[in-house]
């Protein structure tokens, strides 16, 4: 049941952002547009009072109550930032915005360790949603499950400072010069 829940709510997600960014560019109706787009996070709301209901009613915790917390987390800590990317390529597609500019060297490494604080942010709060389910059920034998998920969010964690620590050390270079022609001359 939550793994088809997780699977609604990520549809569901993209839904509202494309109807929204639709609505806003195609439909030339900014105000609806917002309103779409704000029922995303409201998807995120759905999906943890499911999980906590079902928790709650005496179902034993399983993976996928932990994945919910996780992409619960992930949602409120990458989301701004996956809607603002998605609005900008409708804004370039349908509205003449610009293209977003490809980040090297600094530029990108900053990016990098923005994005290590996102998932900081990100594991901290699916950390306090697998707490607060705990202690909401408190029933230590159906919620033993939630506890194997804190490892998975500290991997999660290095995996992405690994990233930043390699673009720190070697930065992004910047590609050929656009006016540069195949043969070098």
């Amino acid at each position: 049941m939550i793994v088809g829940l997780i699977v609604a709510c990520e549809i569901g997600f993209w839904v509202a952002v494309v109807s929204g960014l639709v609505a806003r560019y195609v439909l030339r109706m900014p105000r609806l547009g917002l309103v779409l787009l704000a029922a995303a996070p409201a998807i995120d709301v759905v999906l943890l009072i499911a999980t906590a209901v079902h928790l709650k009613s005496g179902a034993e915790a399983e993976w996928a109550h932990g994945l919910a917390a996780l992409y619960i987390g992930f949602s409120v800590a990458y989301g701004h930032r996956l809607i603002a990317w998605a609005d900008r390529r409708f804004a370039q597609r349908f509205a003449g915005g610009e293209p977003a500019p490809k980040l090297t060297g600094t530029a990108y490494t900053r990016k990098c360790w923005a994005d290590v604080a996102r998932t900081v942010l990100g594991a901290g709060i699916a950390a306090a949603i697998l707490f607060g389910l705990t202690w909401w059920v408190d029933d230590p034998g159906r919620t033993l499950e939630l506890q194997s998920w804190y490892p998975i969010l500290l991997l999660v964690v290095g995996i992405d400072t690994a990233w930043a620590i390699s673009y720190t050390l070697w930065p992004r270079k910047a590609g050929p010069a656009a006016s540069a022609s195949p043969s070098g001359m």
